[in-house]
C-alpha cells in the first residue's frame, strides 16, 4: 500500500496510532497456512496481545488452533475471556499464580505449564494436591546447538538430551497430581536468527551453515524424547516446535504436531530477512510531522519504539512510508522526538503522518491502547490491546 493510501485512512485521526492492515494480516495468514502444509499452528500471543486479533487468527482457519502464552496469568485472563488450549511458553515459579492456573483447570480449561526442573515439579504438585487437581505440564526440551566456542541457540531449558528426559520422567512419576502432557523444543537458532541480511553476504552465509548442522541435531533430539515418552506409555496432547522462521524444516519432522507463529502474522522488521519467505508488513505505526529543522528533514513526536534482545540497529524502528526515509544516526527513534531525514522534497507538511515499522511484533502493543484495524481504504473499527485491556503481563 502508498503512503497517499494510509495518510488517507487515518486522515483527523489523532497520533500517534497503530493500525493493523487487514487486507495484508490476511494474506499473511494465507502464505503462512501455505507454508504450515496442513501442519497445525498454534498462535504465539507475544507477537500479537490483542484479544480481538487472536479471535480472527483462531477463527481463520481450522489448522490454526491453541495459544502459547508468555505467561500464567496471561493464559488465566485469556481463558475468562473464552479461549481454550493454553500453552504457558516458560516456567511459572510463584504458588500463587500456579494456583489461578489450578482453578481454572478446575472449571475445565487446558491450560499446560512449562517445565524443566524439579522446582517446577515441586511447586506444581504443592498446589496440585492442595486444589485437588491433576495440573497438565509440558516438558522445554533445549534444542540449542553447541559448535567449539559456540552456543548456538538461546539459554532455556535445563534438558538437553535423552538421558535428561529420562531422570526427569522419573521425578514426574513421583507427582500424583501432574500429568506430562506436551512437549516443546524451540530452535530459536533456526526460527529466530536471520538468514538474508542485506550486505552481510559472508555472515548470512555461515549462519546457514550453521543452521544446516544443528537441524539433524535438533530433529534427533526431538524425536528421542518423544519415542521415550511414548515408550513409557505417556501420551502427549501434543508436541510443538518452531516459530515463524523455521516452519519449513519443523514441519518435516514426523513426531511434531504442531508448530507456533506468531510475528509473522504482523510480520515485523526482523521478518524481511530470510531467505525462505516473506511476508508483508500488516502492523505499522503512524507519528506526526511536528517540525521541519531543515529542509528534507521532519521531525516526528514520539515514536521511539525500541525493541528487546541485544542492542543494535536492527532493534530500532524503521521509517516505512514515505518510502526513503532515514533516521539520524546520532539521535535515532527517540521517545519524544523522532526526526527522519529524505533526500529529496517528499512535499510533507506539518501535521502529516509518518508510518514506521517495529522490529518486533506484539511489543508495538506496550505503546498503544487501541489499534485501529484497516481494510478497503477506510479505518473498519478500533479494537483493544492488551495494554487497553489494562493487563500489563511482563
Amino acid at each position: 500500500m502508498t503512503y497517499a493510501y494510509y495518510q488517507s485512512v487515518i486522515r483527523g485521526e489523532e497520533m500517534p496510532l497503530g493500525l493493523v492492515d487487514l487486507d495484508i494480516f490476511e494474506e499473511n495468514i494465507r502464505q503462512i497456512l501455505l507454508r504450515a502444509k496442513g501442519t497445525r499452528i498454534r498462535v504465539a500471543t507475544k507477537s500479537v496481545r490483542c484479544v480481538s486479533l487472536l479471535r480472527r487468527l483462531l477463527d481463520a482457519d481450522a489448522n490454526i488452533q491453541g495459544l502459547m502464552c508468555y505467561t500464567a496469568r496471561e493464559a488465566v485472563w485469556l481463558s475468562e475471556q473464552g479461549f481454550d488450549d493454553l500453552l504457558v511458553a516458560y516456567p511459572t515459579y510463584h504458588l500463587e499464580q500456579i494456583r489461578a492456573v489450578a482453578q481454572a483447570v478446575k472449571r475445565g480449561v487446558s491450560i499446560y505449564l512449562m517445565v524443566d526442573k524439579v522446582e517446577h515439579l515441586t511447586q506444581i504438585q504443592q498446589v496440585g494436591k492442595e486444589e485437588n487437581v491433576v495440573l497438565p505440564v509440558c516438558l522445554d526440551v533445549d534444542v540449542s546447538t553447541k559448535f567449539p566456542f559456540l552456543h548456538f541457540g538461546v539459554y532455556r531449558s535445563s534438558i538437553r538430551s535423552k538421558n535428561d528426559v529420562v531422570a526427569f520422567v522419573e521425578q514426574v512419576k513421583s507427582c500424583p497430581n501432574i500429568r506430562l502432557a506436551g512437549l516443546m523444543g524451540y530452535e530459536a537458532q533456526i526460527a529466530g536468527i536471520v538468514d538474508n541480511m542485506k550486505g552481510q553476504g559472508v555472515k548470512n552465509a555461515i549462519i546457514r551453515f550453521l543452521k544446516r548442522r544443528s537441524i539433524p541435531k535438533i530433529v534427533a533430539l526431538r524425536k528421542a524424547a518423544v519415542k521415550y515418552l511414548e515408550s513409557q506409555g505417556i501420551k502427549l496432547d501434543f508436541v510443538n516446535g518452531g516459530g515463524t522462521g523455521s516452519v519449513e524444516s519443523t514441519i518435516q519432522e514426523e513426531v511434531v504436531t504442531e508448530v507456533t507463529v506468531g510475528s509473522g502474522f504482523y510480520t515485523s522488521t526482523l521478518f524481511d530477512n530470510y531467505r525462505a519467505f516473506r511476508h508483508l508488513p500488516a502492523f505499522i505505526y503512524a507519528v506526526e510531522v511536528v517540525r521541519n529543522p531543515e529542509p528534507n528533514i521532519f521531525t516526528c513526536l514520539g515514536g521511539g519504539y525500541v525493541a528487546s534482545g541485544p542492542a543494535g540497529i536492527d532493534k530500532v524502528p524503521r521509517p516505512h512510508l514515505p518510502e526513503g526515509g532515514k533516521l539520524i544516526s546520532h539521535e535515532m527513534a527517540g521517545e519524544v522526538q523522532t526526526p527522519v531525514k529524505y533526500k529529496e522534497d517528499m512535499g510533507l507538511n506539518l501535521g502529516d503522518p509518518i508510518f514506521f515499522r517495529h522490529a518486533k511484533a506484539g511489543e508495538l502493543c506496550e505503546h498503544f491502547n487501541e489499534i485501529c484495524l484497516v481494510s478497503s481504504g477506510k479505518i473498519e473499527r478500533k479494537v483493544k490491546t492488551y495494554r487497553g485491556e489494562g493487563k500489563v503481563f511482563l
